[in-house]
């Protein structure tokens, strides 16, 4: 059996009560610091706070085992700030995945029609033994539930490809809670941080659906053995 804890608490300071090394897999999405509003004029929670976005690479640097990953989506406006701080914090990288869209969700000097993120590494992961494509196909959610809400389909690929069942994944920005619902679908452990409480308890909702879902479908599966 897995477990899964969403915390409803500010990223670094909630960090700072971990275990060193007692984590397996990073996989977040933070506020990117362009001061991003959607079309419904919806905005991000500390997306103008640097010090608190910026801040939990240490944190992570620190929880994360040795020759592990920490997989982060940025975007390119504040690349140089983002850059710094992981490599402040002992990250390098190695890799980056470019998800590609249908469509372009904005355009100024050139159309937007990617996503990105960035692979960092911890010590020395071994070289993947089936390493996922760097170039990886967009799944659009339409954004109902969060302004930036990345789909399962977008996730589930990288907590399979960089952890293995069992391991405890990571999320300290979770939003709409994705990352642990993905996690959970692939028989991870998953702990989610969130500072916004309607996010969480959206995030734990899903999350109840999916153990439902879950436990059904095993108890499914008993039946159909015993019936064998």
């Amino acid at each position: 059996m897995t477990y899964q804890n969403i915390i409803c608490g500010e990223a670094v300071e909630t960090l700072k009560t971990f275990k060193d090394e007692s984590v397996d897999l990073v996989v977040t999405d933070p506020p990117y610091l362009c001061k991003y509003r959607d079309r419904d004029g919806r905005s991000i929670t500390n997306d103008t706070n640097p010090e608190a976005v910026l801040g939990v690479f240490p944190e992570l640097y620190r929880v994360l085992k040795q020759d592990s990953y920490c997989l982060l989506f940025c975007g390119w406006n504040a690349i140089a700030q983002f850059s710094a701080a992981w490599e402040a914090a002992g990250f390098r990288v190695g890799g980056h995945i470019i998800f590609a869209k249908p469509y372009t969700s904005k355009a100024k000097h050139v159309g937007y029609c990617h996503e990105s993120a960035w692979v960092l590494t911890k010590g020395r992961p071994a070289p993947r033994t089936n390493p996922l494509n760097d170039v990886q196909e967009w799944h659009y959610t339409g954004n109902k539930n969060h302004p930036t809400e990345k789909s399962v389909e977008v996730i589930a690929p990288l907590i399979r490809s960089f952890s293995r069942p069992g391991d405890t994944v990571l999320d300290p920005f979770l939003g709409s809670g994705t990352s642990v619902v993905a996690a959970t679908l692939n028989g991870r452990n998953a702990i989610g941080i969130e500072l916004n409480a309607r996010y969480c308890r959206h995030a734990e909702q899903r999350l109840a659906g999916v153990t439902r879902y879950l436990t059904a479908k095993q108890k499914s599966t008993n039946v159909l053995e015993v019936a064998a």
